[in-house]
């Protein structure tokens, strides 16, 4: 990977690899080891194709920190001994989960690098109140793949808590301006008929959201951090907030498609402020 020479950042993307695509969320701590060994790969090819790529790489908790996490209800507040006990548990799986990710990255080349959240960040009722990046920023400078994830946080009010890997890049977008959050599970995008899942949503925006909210389900197995419902809701938000950003909800299941989605494919279901007549390459990152 190139070095940057500046603090701009103006092709960086965020990558969320969903705790659904890289652990079986229907049985507590079972890695998809393959799956994430292919993720890897996919990602170092993507920036063989583009040494510019720009990228922050987050992902999520899945079957190891969500299944404590439901236990003791981490997300909502910790104040009891075993409210604690509960808060280290937590802890303890999401850096699991988190060492497995990076072996994989480390095996396939990348010089990734993780900076925990709950080492630099506070929350006060739940909502970001101090986060140090500048060791992240220093990361992209480097020219490293600087890695986040779903993490216990110490909060102000509530004691402890939780922030999700999109809370996360809620923040972040705030402060480092992305052009594209890129958001990879095991769905293609957003079923239009959950039950059925015979058609995706191409789009959603702000004008939209009324229609398509009765569509939204749940994810599969134990989620703290809320499901479908809660991700849409909080990106459509986001891109209201930044109308330049544009979100896509797709899947890691096909191989290639987390490598062509870096380089400027854009699958699934698209995330933005307005509608787009077409997302088939996103021209901004049209390298292929």
């Amino acid at each position: 990977m190139n070095k940057t020479s500046t603090t701009d950042h103006p092709n960086l993307q965020m990558l969320k690899l969903g705790g659904s695509l890289i652990t079986d969320k229907t049985q507590p701590r079972t890695p998809r080891n393959q799956t994430i060994t292919r993720l890897a790969k996919e990602i170092k090819n993507a920036y063989s194709r583009n040494p510019d790529l720009q990228l922050i790489l987050g992902h999520g908790a899945g079957s190891f920190a969500h299944v404590p996490a439901k236990l003791y209800g981490t997300r909502q507040g910790v104040r009891s001994e075993r409210d604690w006990q509960g808060f280290i548990q937590v802890w303890r799986e999401a850096v699991a989960l988190n060492q497995l990710v990076m072996q994989a990255l480390n095996d396939a080349g990348l010089p990734a690098i993780s900076l925990p959240p709950s080492a630099s960040l506070t929350t006060s009722s739940g909502q970001v109140y101090a986060w140090d990046l500048s060791p992240l920023k220093s990361a992209l400078n480097a020219g490293l793949l600087p890695i986040i994830y779903g993490d216990v946080i110490f909060d102000h009010q509530l004691g402890g808590t939780i922030l999700s890997t999109e809370d996360l890049f809620s923040h972040l977008s705030r402060h480092l301006h992305p052009k594209r959050l890129l958001l990879a599970g095991r769905e293609p995008g957003v079923w239009v008929d959950c039950k059925a899942r015979t058609k995706i949503f191409s789009q959603i925006t702000p004008d939209n959201l009324e229609q398509v909210t009765d569509s939204l389900g749940g994810s599969a197995g134990d989620d703290v951090t809320g499901g479908m419902v809660s991700k849409v809701l909080q990106m459509v938000s986001l891109v209201t907030e930044i109308p330049d950003l544009r979100i896509l909800i797709f899947s890691g299941e096909e191989p290639g498609l987390v490598e062509n989605t870096l380089l400027g494919d854009m699958p699934g279901t698209l995330v933005a402020n307005m509608s787009f007549t077409s997302k088939q390459t996103d021209p901004k990152f049209s390298t292929l």
